[in-house]
């Protein structure tokens, strides 16, 4: 009996030493992940690149307007204006190929009317767009002011209301990709550089990095055919003591 006693205590005494071994252990693990934690300092900065560039595409939509009573008239009225406004673009240097026109919206104002209000002088209206395409954007910028000739001839446009804005476009961004990626992510690791120096800790590796999307739009409203190119980059840097 005295053996069998002096088994379960051995047990007990190496039980409590196991107990105390694995709670030590439990401690090394948690504070070495604590400390790897620390380890792990980062520093998330941003960079930004920005280009101004010249449009290289203008889309130019050229409204105008017809009214009459007889709607034979009427279409005669739109195909004599839709040829006048296309052989002065074309004298002007345009080609044939940078002008569409679109089909005419006619609209007719005795099946409108309602309530017996006053009848309309023209029983006919109509509306008829023609678009310039064009990659000679300074060019078609000095016709826009030229237009102003057929204006005095007695084509009635339209101006330039939502429907008709001019659209300057930029065609050449991947061209401009590289560069300004590469100025962006100089210029966010200066960013880290100056926060490590100021924290008194060393910059390391990168340990994420991702690229902005890349956007380009008007300068101002004043000047819509200069556009701005931007893109920013967000780059994660390892900071050590």
């Amino acid at each position: 009996m005295a053996l069998v006693g002096n088994n379960k205590g051995s047990a007990f005494i190496l039980g409590i030493f196991m107990f105390l071994g694995l709670a030590a252990l439990g401690d090394q693990i948690a504070t070495g992940f604590i400390r790897f934690k620390e380890f792990e300092r980062v520093v998330s900065v941003k960079g930004l690149s920005e280009r101004e560039v010249n449009a290289d595409i203008v889309i130019w939509p050229i409204t105008f307007t017809a009214a009459s009573n007889d709607l034979g008239e009427l279409y005669r009225q739109l195909s004599a204006n839709n040829i006048r406004i296309q052989q002065f673009l074309i004298g002007k240097g345009l080609s044939e190929s940078e002008i569409s026109r679109l089909a005419p919206a006619v609209t007719d104002k005795s099946a409108q009317q309602y309530g017996g209000g006053p009848t309309p002088e023209f029983r006919y209206s109509a509306q008829q767009t023609l678009t310039v395409y064009s990659r000679d954007v300074e060019k078609v910028r000095g016709l826009m002011n030229d237009l102003a000739e057929l204006g005095e001839g007695g084509i009635a446009f339209v101006g330039a209301n939502y429907e008709n804005q001019v659209d300057y476009t930029f065609s050449g961004l991947n061209e401009l990709k590289p560069a300004m990626i590469e100025e962006a992510t100089r210029n966010a690791r200066a960013v880290a550089e100056k926060f490590a120096q100021d924290s008194q800790s060393e910059l390391g590796k990168i340990k994420r990095a991702s690229q902005g999307q890349f956007t380009v739009e008007a300068r101002d409203r004043n000047n819509p055919h200069i556009m701005k190119v931007r893109v920013v980059s967000t780059v994660e840097y390892y900071l050590s003591d």
